[in-house]
């Protein structure tokens, strides 16, 4: 039988594999065949000749089975805010508030109502429980403990964006799920009643508890195992609440989307923006630090909030680097960052001093 070492390196290489974007294509058969972003057997991204293609499927996988690693994983405890039902109750239910839970992850509270974006509470990004990438640190309240909430909005399929201890804990408690085309069948799968979700193409909106959500482009791909890439959509989303607009890229490689999603909306008062995991076997699907920035530029953002970070170890940079390069652009450019703390709370429009919580962190 295989050791508990070798599981666990295949299954960090299964969603790596994910994470590079190396699978074969999907099945032909599909209902979303009319949608804009459907071609070949499988959703796509918009030509792009601005990205360099990635390396190929044998060596990704190569590089993960031999070569090794150095500080992408913290020595040193992450440091996590807990957060108590209490306190989340007595913020301001006129304001839009944005609490970090960890990577993508995020719960918001936007006009007194709880909403969730890609929440991940598992232990591991893996298709198996007890092997694949650990998380760093515990969430900075338990799953348990969430408030009511209003909605779930998802990016896309990825295992470190939606993960099924966390859909089925929540499966009959959330309102409703906003999701892209295909996402459905798998929340279905994972308990959630087929009434409660919503699908989406790019461009497509709808409202629910006072907020506008828009499905906007991403450069990206789907896939949960090697055999169904690309057979469902992946979307960054805009939202707009009590007169505030708030973006979340998703994951996403850098392209001219970006700027037509910001001339789309004039801007956005806050933009959580991907900076993690990027590689230069895989430019096209993960941005640099120095690419997140220009898409916040892109988007027309006023604050940049960095999220991708921090909790798992999915590629070859140190843990820090992302959050090193990105606070070092955003001072030399006078741009408004938001590196938060996992469990702190940021107020969307409230000024706020940002520190390098990191530093001198192993």
């Amino acid at each position: 039988m295989p050791s508990l070492r070798h599981l666990s390196l295949l299954a960090t290489l299964a969603v790596a594999a994910l994470a590079a974007g190396c699978a074969s294509s999907g099945s032909c058969d599909s209902p979303y065949a009319s949608s804009p972003q459907f071609k070949d057997c499988g959703f796509v991204n918009p030509p792009n000749a601005a990205t360099p293609p990635s390396a190929s499927g044998w060596k990704i996988w190569s590089r993960f089975l031999f070569a090794g690693k150095t500080g992408t994983v913290p020595v040193d405890a992450i440091p996590v805010r807990p957060l108590t039902r209490a306190q989340l109750d007595a913020l301001d239910p006129q304001a839009n508030h944005v609490v970090r839970l960890g990577h993508s992850s995020h719960l918001l509270k936007l006009q007194g109502r709880y909403w969730l974006i890609d929440p991940v509470f598992g232990e591991r990004v893996s298709p198996f429980s007890f092997a694949g990438p650990k998380r760093f640190h515990a969430p900075p309240l338990a799953l348990q403990d969430l408030p009511p909430i209003a909605g779930i909005i998802l990016s896309h399929d990825h295992y470190d964006h939606l993960d099924v201890p966390t859909i089925a804990h929540l499966a009959q408690k959330a309102e409703r799920y906003f999701v892209p085309l295909g996402v459905k069948a798998r929340l279905v799968d994972m308990g959630v009643p087929a009434e409660r979700v919503q699908e989406f193409d790019w461009w497509q909106a709808a409202t629910h508890a006072g907020v506008k959500l828009t499905a906007t482009p991403a450069q990206h791909f789907s896939g949960r195992t090697l055999s169904d890439r690309n057979s469902t959509l992946w979307a960054s989303w805009a939202l707009e609440s009590g007169g505030q607009r708030i973006f979340y890229s998703g994951d996403s490689g850098y392209f001219g989307g970006f700027k037509q999603i910001g001339e789309r909306f004039d801007g956005f008062e806050l933009a959580l923006m991907e900076n993690g995991a990027y590689d230069a076997y895989w430019p096209g699907v993960h941005m640099t630090p120095e690419q997140s920035v220009q898409a916040f530029m892109d988007l027309r953002g006023k604050q940049l909030y960095s999220v991708h970070n921090s909790t798992f170890d999915l590629a070859f940079h140190t843990w820090q680097d992302p959050l090193n390069r990105i606070a070092d652009l955003a001072d030399a450019q006078g741009i408004a960052l938001a590196t938060p703390e996992i469990g702190e709370v940021l107020t969307v429009g409230q000024p706020r001093s940002n520190k390098r919580w990191w530093a001198g962190l192993k």
